[in-house]
């Protein structure tokens, strides 16, 4: 037999979707260990909160805390063409379901605030300690190497991030080969974009292109954070530095360039590719895979952190029912995968089809028959947990036919595509 084990769960990753499942274990009295390689606050991006976070952030207990942060209200979203054309703002109050308050703010303080009350808490917290190796992975008895030595526990919670720490042990790192979901992004924050006043001031704003889209995201009276997102393809093209390739989009972009007209910040630009993939299976002999650590999609939906802070919340679930003893391993991976699964995939299916310009179309039009852009919105909002309400799902169904039609027969009114490259808009059709 093992050794007693140092703690009862060990997270390696303190970000959100580690500090939810660190909270909440922390706070039904369980022996808890967060490995964080960073030191708190850092920045980070992923600004826009959907609706469904307010009720996630109430029950655990920190909606007001958050409230009291830096912030911009998000009642809903625009979408907007490149050539400045055939803009279409959808607030949330129109979805199916209930909830449409939502947020956007600076990502470090909310990320620091998070971590503060899983110290507050009861948990252990190692900043700047980097888990270096899986030693073991085994149903109630897990160890990793870090902090110079072998720290052991009953169960493991990898919330790594990008970093996958577990599913790079195990080879398990799969990217998605959907061409459409392979993408670069290249990011900063700037003041003094130009908004809109009163509530729609505080949608994010999407600005489509033929080779990808940017993002607005206001995050406070002054700041916006500021993004593009290409095709790799596209990018590799380019003769521009990596680190250089927003000021070049934004200028090739009426949309953008006409609302950054008197915005100041720094010249050059964050990067980071390698948007999606999967590690499967989400949980394993001793391990749950959480937030990005699992599955990582392409943020044009902003749905991550959202995601992130599920999936804590209710890998924190299974472990507190294992620890417990009141369910076996394989129900609560049974039960965890179904749940990732289930929550990933209509996200996953709406990245794809966002890319097809008919899909663009449809969504510009802002209205639909039997309350199918609702449905959407509803979507939107983030309201898929466990999975979407069969009045969701039907109503996405006939939105994929519609789009799939649309591309034969106009069911909207043709919208020209922008071209970066090309610097001009042009038919959809020839």
């Amino acid at each position: 037999m093992p050794p007693s084990p140092d703690y009862d769960a060990i997270i390696i990753g303190g970000g959100p979707a580690g500090a939810t499942a660190a909270l909440l274990l922390a706070k039904e009295g369980f022996r808890t260990l967060v490995v964080e390689r960073s030191t708190f606050p850092r920045f980070h991006i992923g600004e826009s909160l959907l609706p469904r976070h307010f009720s996630l952030l109430e029950e655990l207990g920190l909606l007001e805390q958050v409230r009291k942060l830096p912030h911009v209200p998000k009642f809903g979203v625009a979408f907007l063409m490149g050539d400045n054309s055939a803009i279409a703002r959808f607030p949330f109050s129109l979805g199916l379901l209930p909830g449409y308050e939502a947020l956007n703010l600076e990502r470090a303080p909310f990320d620091a605030l998070l971590l503060k009350n899983v110290k507050d808490a009861g948990a252990t917290v190692l900043e700047n300690t980097t888990v270096k190796r899986i030693v073991r992975l085994n149903d109630g008895y897990v160890a990793v190497e870090a902090d110079n030595r072998e720290i052991s526990a009953r169960w493991l919670l990898d919330a790594s991030g990008q970093g996958t720490v577990v599913g790079r042990h195990l080879g398990t790192r799969v990217a998605c080969t959907d061409r459409h979901l392979q993408k670069v992004a290249y990011f900063n924050h700037f003041e003094n974009v130009d908004r809109p006043a009163g509530i729609e001031g505080g949608y994010p704003l999407i600005v489509m292109c033929k080779e990808g889209w940017f993002w607005l995201i206001p995050l406070d009276e002054k700041r916006t954070s500021v993004g593009l997102v290409l095709d790799p393809k596209v990018a590799r093209t380019l003769d521009v530095p990596a680190n250089c390739v927003l000021q070049w989009a934004i200028q090739r972009c009426p949309a953008v360039r006409e609302r950054m007209k008197s915005a100041s910040g720094i010249e050059t630009n964050i990067v980071t590719a390698d948007f999606s993939y999967r590690c499967r299976p989400y949980a394993g002999p001793g391990y749950f895979l959480v937030g990005d650590a699992a599955a990582f999609m392409d943020p044009i939906f902003s749905t991550g952190v959202c995601l992130a802070m599920m999936s804590g919340q209710q890998a924190a679930a299974r472990v507190t029912r294992l620890l417990r003893g009141s369910t076996s391993p394989a129900a609560a991976r049974r039960q965890y995968i179904r749940f990732i699964d289930g929550s990933t995939s209509v996200f996953f299916r709406l990245i794809r089809q966002y890319y097809d310009h008919s899909f663009r179309e449809l969504f510009l039009n802002g209205t639909g028959p039997m309350k199918v852009h609702c449905a959407i919105l509803s979507i939107l909002a983030g309201n898929v947990f466990p999975r979407p309400p069969f009045c969701l799902r039907w109503r996405l169904w006939l939105f994929e036919a519609c789009r799939i039609l649309n591309r034969h027969f106009p069911l909207v009114p043709r919208r020209n595509r922008f071209s970066l490259l090309e610097g001009v808009s042009s038919p959809a059709r020839g």
